[in-house]
């Protein structure tokens, strides 16, 4: 049997099976119990159709010695046919139920995945890469949709097989014995494949997966490859889990085969078995003709148990995406909501950070850091590539919590507000801010959708957008699609977005990178304006930037090693060489 492997996505630990099919037992329950009623409407129909299926040899066998002796054979068809009716249509309705109920557990898993996924925030992706989480969302959480027909259908054969072996003992108990023999070679290679597949199935897709990763990687820097000219190379490094691929496809269908052989050999000798034996009792006058057929029915009914393999292969198939959805679902939120939320009391803007420490790894990238931030006041956060810049300000927003330290906003920890409150508090202004929404206006009043077109417009103006937003095709009802923009343009509508917003603290995270110096020095001007009175954290890059502040951190060796103003910082070598070093990709992303 070649059947391809169609489990969730993930990378596979040693001894990591186990935990991942108790994983997806689980979250199936859950889903099990979260639809309840569908799922017992679903049995209900399962059992009647088990019944009729059950009832049909014993109609067919009144129809056959009706026949035989010439009585009562119009009354012996009709309930043959009445029986074969019911079980055809309660088999259609099973159909209908279970696609529909499955589609309501796919619709559960993949909410609750992309919510897990949006609370885990931007540091989950370290653990659960793009590639992965597409993964798991389409192919893992599309899986376990056909979870509820497999239930019942496990169900409904073994309980087939237990029905006709006892029809089968009530004809006669020697041919209950007869299938009997048969079935413990069946229970082990069932459970032998539900042993050795599951680490194999698990691998083939935790290879799709990094395919499937490297490939978006790639994707998102497809102008790099093309100008360097290693798009060739860069086919070999997406496929190069190739391999590992076909090596767990191989031992999954080996493992298949060896149990698919076996089941096919073993069950019709026990269906052989038992019909031969009907045959003898047949001979010594202990069965009659019409119990002969319906003991060959019967024997075809029990030994169709060996169907489930199937079924079980399914089954894992489930049980291993489910496992790999719950991975994700037990992943812990780098910041959780507080336990008792307090209110955050009308203030200034004050913030103060106190023993701040921020690890990567075994490294502490921020080491006890203490800042206070007067408020109202702009502080430009200066620092040489991968001291921390972005890690500093991602904590006032609890968009990371330092792992040990105290932030404190208007007197208050962030960790004690509720976390709605404060991120209307504090807003933030990106490098590269994600185009969120429908339109142009959709995006700039992505945290405050109710915002009127006045107001987004004050908003573009304030970040030097609203004139190249005009000269879009459709101006503020652009699609986001139609709207082709540089990285410049996409920084003044990330300004623009946080200008908008109420907020007592505004956080700029390189947000003006992308602007020339003449565009920034507008953009800065007007946000003057616009954010007087309203605490203002800027990472900065250029000495202009930080010039224009009001006082400078200055980021050294995980601490502040000095807040004064620029003017104050400039005639110092080392602060001159902060802006001299060219920032690089790599530490940067690992410690700003």
């Amino acid at each position: 049997m070649a059947r391809k492997p169609t489990v969730s996505a993930g990378a596979v630990m040693p001894g990591g099976s186990a935990v991942l099919r108790a994983g997806g037992r689980r979250l199936l329950r859950e889903a099990v119990r979260r639809f309840r009623v569908r799922m017992a409407l679903l049995s209900v129909l399962t059992a009647i159709r088990v019944a009729a299926m059950l009832s049909t040899p014993v109609m067919l066998a009144r129809a056959v010695d009706a026949a035989h002796t010439q009585e009562d054979l119009g009354a012996a068809t009709a309930w043959l046919a009445v029986t074969l009716g019911v079980a055809l249509l309660a088999d259609a309705a099973e159909d209908v139920l279970g696609a529909y109920c499955g589609s309501h557990i796919t619709v559960w898993l993949r909410h609750r995945l992309l919510g897990r996924v949006l609370a885990l925030g931007p540091h989950g992706q370290r653990r659960f890469p793009t590639g992965d989480v597409l993964s798991r969302l389409t192919e893992s959480a599309s899986g376990p949709s056909a979870f509820p027909v497999l239930l019942v259908t496990a169900a409904a054969a073994l309980a087939t097989t237990a029905g006709a072996v006892t029809a089968l003992a009530m004809i006669d108990w020697w041919l209950a014995a007869a299938f009997a023999a048969g079935v413990p070679p069946l229970i082990v290679a069932l459970r032998l494949f539900v042993t050795q597949a599951t680490d194999p199935f698990a691998r083939y897709q935790a290879c799709q997966a990094a395919i499937a990763t490297r490939l978006l990687d790639a994707r998102q820097g497809i102008r790099t490859i093309q100008a360097s000219g290693t798009a060739a190379a860069e086919a070999r490094r997406i496929l190069g889990p190739l391999p590992e691929l076909r090596r767990a496809g191989e031992e999954t269908w080996a493992v298949q085969g060896r149990v698919s052989r076996r089941l096919a050999l073993l069950a019709p000798l026990t269906q052989v078995l038992v019909v031969g034996v009907a045959g003898l009792r047949l001979a010594t006058g202990d069965v009659t003709p019409g119990q002969l057929v319906a003991s060959a029915s019967y024997a075809a009914m029990a030994v169709a148990s060996a169907s489930l393999f199937d079924t079980f292969v399914a089954l894992l198939n489930c049980q291993v995406g489910a496992g790999r959805i719950n991975e994700v679902l037990a992943a812990v939120p780098a910041v959780r909501p507080p336990d008792l939320p307090v209110p955050l009391p009308d203030g200034p803007g004050r913030l103060r950070l106190r023993r701040v420490t921020v690890r990567i790894g075994d490294r502490a990238v921020l080491d006890r850091l203490d800042l206070d931030v007067p408020p109202g006041a702009t502080v430009a956060v200066v620092g040489a590539s991968g001291t921390g810049k972005s890690l500093l300000v991602s904590t006032v927003g609890r968009l990371l919590d330092p792992d040990e330290g105290v932030v404190e906003l208007d007197g208050v920890p962030v960790t004690d507000l509720p976390l709605p409150r404060l991120r209307h508090a504090v807003a933030y202004a990106f490098e590269r801010p994600a185009l969120l929404g429908a339109t142009v206006h959709d995006t700039i009043a992505y945290a405050r959708p109710g915002a009127t077109r006045a107001e987004v417009r004050r908003a573009a103006r304030a970040a030097a957008a609203d004139d190249f937003i005009r000269a879009l095709p459709d101006g503020y009802d652009t699609p986001l699609a139609r709207a082709p923009l540089s990285g410049g343009e996409l920084q003044r509508l990330g300004l623009a977005r946080a200008a908008l917003t109420d907020a007592r603290i505004v956080v700029l995270d390189d947000a003006t990178s992308s602007l020339d110096t003449a565009t920034e020095l507008k953009v800065t001007q007007a946000l003057q304006r616009v954010l007087a009175g309203r605490t203002s954290l800027v990472v900065a890059r250029r000495p202009a930037t930080a010039a224009r502040a009001d006082l400078v951190a200055w980021l050294d060796a995980g601490r502040i090693r000095v807040l004064a103003p620029h003017a104050d910082l400039w005639p110092d070598p080392g602060y001159r060489a902060v802006f001299a070093t060219r920032p690089t990709a790599t530490p940067e992303a690992a410690g700003t």
